[in-house]
């Protein structure tokens, strides 16, 4: 019997190749074959929905200071690009709807909410409800997965949303609790840090059902390595890298 396709979800894109949570990078992680990306969504200002990771974009852009500092309009000023490679410059920061108008309808989109744009009064533009909100609107047949740290959001989601596919995030080892959150949830899949995961915790989450997912995984031997584990894929910086592993395991 020939093993089961591993999920390789690109993060933030193709960002070994390309600047992170830019169009550029989504675009490159498809053209590698890679069947999912993730990507991080926060709120501006004026409340929009933007993909970008940190709560400030200085690391990132050529801007300074905190992004819900900046309405959409001003971030849509920055550059996102060139901090990476001079023949990236002119990438912007995007808005969720323009990821899913970039991507053919055949790549998933693993949404992680930073738990930073949380409040905690859940006011009617919160951004759970305008993620849900916009991946029912144009998620159309892609698989659409929706993950967070900050698992108060996640309850949201489900409350919001009964059968969005959820994946809760962890940066500590697999106990019972996560377990039971998982379960709280009726979570899709646990991605744990790749750091901290053995394989007791993934036969563990797998057999009380959830798929397991590590991130951030990129070195090669590493990759083999889960993937022997028994996880359900990775997330890597290097979606090419591990899709040739994953076949190359088809393959044997």
């Amino acid at each position: 019997m020939m093993p089961e396709k591993k999920l390789i979800i690109a993060h933030r894109g193709f960002s070994a190749g390309c600047p992170e949570n830019t169009l550029a990078a989504f675009r490159a992680a498809e053209k590698a074959g890679a069947p999912m990306v993730e990507l991080d969504v926060t709120l501006t200002r004026d409340r929009q929905v933007v993909v970008i990771h940190d709560d400030a974009v200085d690391r990132t852009t050529d801007g300074k200071g905190p992004v819900a500092g900046f309405t959409l309009d001003e971030l849509k000023r920055l550059d996102a690009g060139a901090w990476f490679d001079p023949g990236f410059s002119g990438e912007r920061i995007p808005t969720l709807i323009e990821v899913f108008d970039a991507l053919g309808k055949g790549v998933g989109i693993n949404i992680e909410i930073k738990g930073s744009a949380a409040a905690p009064e859940f006011p009617p533009d919160a951004v759970e409800r305008q993620v849900v909100r916009l991946a029912a609107e144009h998620a159309g047949h892609r698989r659409i997965l929706i993950s967070s740290f900050h698992w108060a959001c996640l309850s949201r989601v489900r409350e919001l949303a009964s059968r969005v596919n959820i994946a809760v995030l962890s940066s500590e080892p697999a106990t019972a609790d996560a377990v039971a959150v998982c379960r709280g949830l009726n979570a899709f899949s646990w991605h744990p840090d790749c750091e901290k995961l053995d394989g007791a915790e993934v036969a563990m989450m797998r057999d009380a059902g959830f798929r397991v997912i590590p991130y951030t995984v990129n070195d090669p031997g590493e990759i083999k390595r889960f993937f022997e584990m028994g996880v359900d894929g990775v997330i890597t910086d290097d979606p090419a890298a591990a899709l040739r592993l994953d076949l190359a395991a088809e393959n044997r």
